[in-house]
């Protein structure tokens, strides 16, 4: 009688133990409602910022410098020291602008002088056409943007803007 109730117990939890195995295969239903991202850290930007920064003293410069995450809501903004005020605006542009068009802005403002169809995008309120603004890559996925401003050059601020990449962490500046 107590090899019954051993056997009978024995096969009904290998019953329950299918049973959970035929569960756990069932593929995962996509929701289509919902992506996930991955963000940009406040951490992050301190680290952007250092390393432009960083250029910014190698090319004895003090620049403001703003950075946004892939919304385009500002996760750092700061103005350098002696910088004109305009320059913390005009970097938050800059990095809106890279951001919603993907682009840097130096690239962004070569290309449009060359193309009459172009032209007028600096007509749009938020975008700015300066250089210093780059976009920022994560698996090549866009995870925000920086601006730079303050540079004394095109060159020198989107020169400062590309440098503020973290390669080892995957961040860049260029896609």
């Amino acid at each position: 009688m107590k090899y019954l109730i051993f056997l009978f117990v024995f096969i009904t939890t290998l019953g329950f133990s299918q049973k959970k195995v035929q569960e756990q295969l069932k593929p995962i239903q996509k929701n289509k409602y919902i992506k996930t991202v991955d963000l940009l850290t406040q951490d992050a930007a301190f680290e952007l910022m250092k390393r432009a920064n960083q250029e910014a003293q190698r090319l004895s410069k003090n620049v403001s410098i703003a950075v946004l995450d892939h919304s385009g809501t500002i996760v750092l903004l700061t103005k350098g020291d002696g910088v004109g005020p305009h320059n913390t605006e005009a970097a938050r542009r800059k990095a809106y602008t890279a951001l919603s068009t993907k682009t840097s802005t130096l690239l962004l403002v070569r290309n449009a002088e060359r193309n009459n169809d172009t032209k007028n995008l600096n007509t749009l309120p938020e975008l700015l056409l300066l250089s210093g603004g780059v976009p920022l890559w994560h698996n090549g996925m866009l995870i925000g943007s920086i601006g730079v401003a303050g540079g004394g050059s095109p060159e020198n601020d989107d020169a400062i803007a590309k440098s503020a990449s973290i390669p080892e962490f995957g961040i860049l500046s260029s896609n």
